[in-house]
């Protein structure tokens, strides 16, 4: 169908919008030359007309098409208002699995809405006689096949920071002329709250930018009229000619607006271009609260906690309780269908053979009596089912939170989203069961919060109000008015653990506590608060926390006591990582002693006071979720922020390093700069002469990051000069000197480092422990630090390890096939960090505590030699290790041939000479094979994992296991097994020392 065809055809239709919506949609498939729904998922599981999600209207209703991770679409008539069709879509989009794109049509016009999450929404519009334009098409083909094309490229937290950056700056010039702080904040929030209001469409017709401009013109009736504003939205009523909505809520009932000058108003014009619909109140708050506060403004462009890393304590305290709650009472609903659809398909049997059969009077009976009781067990089920819905809303909407320490309000705004979005789904499940539809209850009411900062507390209703409004809107509710701003009495602005009168203060019962208590060290709290405040806290919390534990832990004890006293049932709060012992462990041990750590982040990245720290994230109370450390499931966890594995019941935490694994593992040298090269330049460098006489060759290296070994070689070199060259020495190498002079030295002597940037020239470590170990040796072992799997390889000692890889500095083939073995791959995966979701292998914990079989340690490992007929190299032992260490050494060098024909199939590549004698041969992809070659990478060949390989392996884990004097059948031990069984060997080890 050409775009003419389809123009004149969708000009002239009158069709209603059901008889009409399908065939539009299939001639746009026609246009687009994409396929129709049916034509590609004929069932319906991915791409379909009127998906099963019934709306939040009341009545019946289907997404008109639906494309999963693509778009929700929604056709109205001709004429009808789009506007409403959004609002529908939106309102069933979770059903639909959040699509990115939700697309409405009246068959003349296509608007396309972006709904990525953490952008700032964006709309493309369409109109019948733009289809001719290629590049309109192209967009609506995006739609089909690329949503991701029509991502916004400005994202929600880019928005606010910008935001809250220039209104920081306009709140510290009002501070600069005079201004009482307090006034300003509230001034500031006003303000915001207009421009936020403006661009939802409360304060109507573009109003506020209006008076901005005319108050840029009569700067001296600027204040009155904005008095005149601020009381109108206090009480509703008119300004000018425009209705204005009653806020109210208090925000509005001091009128008291600051003087500005002509530079203010233009800033103020400028802001209020921003789309204030779009902001991230959950990052305004903090970064509003730097600008308004005069203690915290020089943080203005500091960093802040982003909403994931918040919800780390909000989800397992708040959401996933209440899930699990659902959860239950969706399969008992489950349950009563499955009952009732069983009775229906015995009465539908019945009325079935009674009308083909001749029934008595009794039989007839007992087919009415099962029709009864099918339709009695269905009214009756629909009526459980509605007080299992009802109940557990209600249960929502009575559902407290409470943010001890809740600054600008992150904590609660965050926490209030997810119980609504909980909320949301509820109402829609119900729906689907038949149930009428319910507006959203859960709000604002549903949070508190306890605050000392004045600025904080009153930003914190903002960002709640803020945040509430934004939901609504989002998911297709009208606002409730009269008032739209609940006055909010949720935050108390007062101390949270000491009151004015020197006793200890109570906190408001809730179901659950959150929270970012103030970081201050222990060391510290006598300095910055004060003698009397000190002895105040250490009267108040005598034998509950010692002096000299961190201002955070009486947050712990005051969350701990609200627990067992029956007026909270979990919290969740973030506190240094220093929790962890000393003085500040107490805390924990007491949680423990009275409740149970059920979820916890030992030691994370975090931002306060816009600098990053490191801290421990933890949840504890009554629970029925299984206790989670650092992201994986334990059998419990221990006040030091430890915990027990499931299957081991063993503390792998009590691991220590072994005497003899010292010195052998090393990790890789950092560069700090660009030394590294391609090989093509190094290659012509080695080729150059210098004035000295002497080649490149010196200064000149093969080198190896992680990459080389997961993928394959890069071919880089690396310029090395060394701890001894000085500059004029190092100069003599002309060509890799010019290089290192150009992209090296002004990134050094921008360093705070003063070593290196008088040595600029050199490697950013010296390296002496590396090159000493490697010296001696012809190749060593070396495995990627970071990589999915873990996997060991030898490097010539000519190749440079980058700091991204790992050494061990032997050269036997046994060490090789122990490290390789899946016993110490299962170790390392337990023992090691991790960087998001890859292992990382780590020097410390994971290789120096691992136990190798006795007589075949690094220590017994060190010294010489011995190359054994196969080619297979063995370190020199006691001849009663000598049979395993052969053993494993040609079941590992067996290994390690298979994976290089694999790598590098002979008839794939060619071997050409490196330009100087003594380097290993380059290996080259012949033409035709080049894009194969490329693919053929360790990585690759331990995700697809060949049966070869896989027998490979098993024959050195034999070989292995016997090494330990395991059974036979010991490669099949699980992973529990073979922890305990390494476990208990370090144990043994250390305990003789």
């Amino acid at each position: 169908m050409t775009p003419d065809q389809f123009i004149a055809k969708w000009q002239a239709t009158t069709l209603k919008e059901r008889s009409a919506a399908q065939e539009h949609f299939i001639d746009l498939c026609r246009l687009l030359n994409e396929p129709t729904p049916a034509e590609i998922d004929p069932n319906g599981e991915f791409y379909c007309f009127e998906r099963g999600a019934k709306k939040t209207t009341g009545s019946d209703g289907w997404a008109d098409v639906w494309k999963r991770n693509c778009f929700g679409w929604e056709y109205k008539g001709k004429r009808k208002n789009l506007n409403e069709a959004f609002v529908q879509l939106h309102r069933y989009a979770p059903a639909l699995g959040n699509p990115p794109l939700l697309i409405v049509s009246d068959m003349e016009h296509i608007i396309i809405h972006t709904a990525f999450n953490g952008t700032v929404p964006d709309k493309h519009q369409l109109a019948l006689n733009d289809l001719r334009d290629p590049a309109q098409l192209r967009l609506l083909k995006w739609a089909f096949t690329e949503p991701e094309r029509l991502r916004p490229t400005l994202t929600t937290a880019e928005l606010t920071e910008k935001a809250a950056r220039q209104f920081g700056e306009l709140a510290q010039t009002l501070c600069e002329r005079g201004h009482d702080t307090t006034q300003v904040a509230h001034f500031c929030q006003q303000i915001l709250f207009c421009f936020f209001a403006e661009d939802i469409g409360l304060l109507p017709n573009q109003l506020f930018s209006k008076l901005l401009e005319i108050g840029q013109q009569r700067l001296e009736h600027l204040p009155a009229t904005l008095t005149n504003l601020f009381n109108t939205m206090a009480t509703g009523g008119f300004f000018g000619n425009d209705p204005v909505d009653w806020f109210n809520g208090g925000l509005f009932d001091a009128a008291t607006p600051l003087p500005l000058n002509r530079a203010d108003v233009v800033t103020l014009r400028e802001l209020a271009q921003l789309n204030w619909s779009a902001i991230e109140p959950s990052i305004l708050g903090t970064l509003f609260e730097r600008g308004l506060d005069p203690n915290q403004r020089e943080q203005l462009g500091a960093h802040y906690t982003d909403p994931a890393s918040i919800m780390r304590l909000v989800n397992p305290v708040v959401l996933e309780p209440l899930r699990a709650e659902w959860r239950t009472q969706q399969t008992a609903i489950a349950a009563l269908l499955e009952k009732v659809a069983g009775l229906k398909s015995k009465a539908d049997k019945a009325i079935a053979t009674a009308n083909t059969t001749a029934l008595t009077t009794e039989a007839a009976n007992k087919v009415g009596k099962v029709r009864t009781d099918a339709s009695n067990a269905e009214a009756k089920a629909k009526k459980q089912i509605e007080k299992r819905c009802r109940d557990f809303l209600m249960r929502l909407q009575n559902f407290r939170i409470i943010d001890p320490a809740c600054g600008s309000g992150n904590f609660l705004l965050l926490a209030l989203r997810g119980l609504k979005d909980l909320e949301h789904e509820v109402i829609l499940d119900a729906e689907r069961l038949g149930l009428p539809a319910s507006f959203p209850k859960v709000g604002p009411e549903n949070v508190l919060g306890i605050e000392l900062n004045a600025y904080a507390a009153e930003l914190a209703r903002v960002t709640v109000w803020i945040g509430e409004i934004q939901w609504m809107l989002n998911h297709g509710f009208s606002l409730a008015k009269n008032p739209i701003l609940k006055k909010i009495n949720i935050i108390d602005q007062r101390d949270a653990v000491v009151n004015a009168d020197g006793a200890e203060p109570h906190w408001p019962a809730a179901d659950v506590i959150v929270g970012n208590p103030p970081f201050l060290g222990g060391s510290k709290k006598r300095s910055v608060l004060g003698d009397d405040y000190f002895s105040t806290l250490e009267t108040i919390y005598a034998g509950r926390i010692s002096g000299g534990a961190d201002f955070v832990t009486y947050w712990f004890e005051k969350a701990r006591m609200q627990i067992e006293i029956g007026k909270a049932k979990a919290a969740g709060l973030v506190s240094t990582n220093s929790i962890r012992g000393g003085a500040n462990r107490k805390v924990l041990e007491r949680i423990c002693a009275t409740t149970t750590i059920f979820n916890a982040w030992s030691d994370e990245p975090w931002i306060n006071s816009g600098a990053a720290v490191r801290v421990s994230l933890i949840c504890f109370g009554n629970t029925k979720l299984k206790p989670v450390l650092n992201g994986e499931a334990v059998a419990e966890i221990y006040a030091d922020l430890t915990g027990i594995n499931n299957e081991t019941k063993a503390d792998l935490t009590t691991a220590k390093s072994l005497k003899e694994n010292s010195g052998a593992c090393i990790r890789g040298l950092a560069k700090v700069g660009q030394f590294d090269v391609p090989g093509d330049l190094a290659r012509q460098w080695l080729n150059l002469p210098n004035a000295h006489g002497k080649s490149n060759l010196d200064v000149l290296k093969p080198w190896a990051n992680g990459m080389d070994i997961a993928r394959r070689s890069s071919d880089n070199w690396l310029i090395d000069y060394g701890n001894s060259l000085s500059e004029n020495q190092a100069a003599f190498y002309e060509a890799p000197f010019e290089y290192v002079l150009e992209h090296v030295k002004a990134q050094r002597e921008a360093q705070r480092d003063e070593k290196r940037k008088t040595y600029w020239w050199r490697l950013g470590r010296s390296g002496i422990e590396i090159r000493t170990a490697l010296n001696p040796l012809a190749r060593y072992i070396a495995t990627p630090m970071v990589a999915k799997h873990r996997l060991f390889v030898w490097l010539d000692k000519r190749v440079f390890p980058d700091q991204q890889l790992i050494v061990i500095a032997r050269a036997d083939d046994t060490t090789f096939g122990i490290l390789h073995s899946h016993f110490h791959e299962i170790w390392a995966l337990r023992m090691g960090t991790s960087l998001g979701a890859t292992p990382r292998y780590t020097p410390t914990t994971t290789f120096e505590t691992f136990p190798f079989p006795i007589g075949l340690t690094p220590a017994d490992t060190g010294g010489a030699i011995e190359t054994l007929d196969s080619g297979a190299v063995i370190p020199t032992v006691a001849a009663e290790y000598q049979d395993n260490a052969k053993a494993i050494a040609e079941a590992v060098f067996q290994l390690n041939q298979l994976r290089e024909e694999w790598l590098n199939p002979p008839e794939w590549i060619e071997r050409q000479p490196e330009v100087v004698a003594g380097y290993l041969d380059r290996i080259l992809p012949k033409p035709e094979y080049a894009a194969k070659l490329k693919k053929r990478t360790l990585t690759n060949l331990y995700n697809e994992h060949p049966a070869s390989l896989a027998n490979a392996h098993r024959q050195l884990d034999l070989a292995v296991a016997a090494a330990y004097g395991w059974e036979n059948d010991a490669a099949e031990f699980n992973e529990a097994e073979i922890l305990q069984r390494l476990l208990a060997l370090n144990l043994a080890r250390n305990s003789r020392k």
